[in-house]
């Protein structure tokens, strides 16, 4: 069965535009080559943070709502957006839409 996922995530306000679109790419083209099926990924709002995460008072929230039969796309997600120093949060929450 399908489970149904929405991973936000939040990059570095100071990415230039084509190495965030690059990003991006690079995450969702990991999320699909894992199994999961990206439904939509969009940039949702630069946001100014209630404190200070990484050395930055803000950034851009980018969500991606996504499906997928096991959690091997999202745990791949994951392994890697830890390494990325582009992303600095990330949330995955499983959708219970009925």
């Amino acid at each position: 069965m399908e489970n149904k996922y929405e991973i936000t995530y939040i990059i570095r306000p100071d990415i230039d535009d084509a190495a965030k679109t690059a990003l991006v790419e690079r995450f969702d083209k990991v999320l699909s080559d894992n199994g999961a099926n990206v439904i939509d990924s969009k940039d949702w709002s630069k946001r100014r943070f209630a404190y200070e995460i990484g050395g930055f008072n803000e950034g851009t929230y980018h969500v991606v709502n996504l499906t997928a039969d096991d959690s091997k796309a999202i745990d791949e997600f994951d392994r890697l957006s830890k390494f990325s120093d582009d992303i600095l949060r990330q949330m995955t929450v499983k959708r219970d839409d009925k």
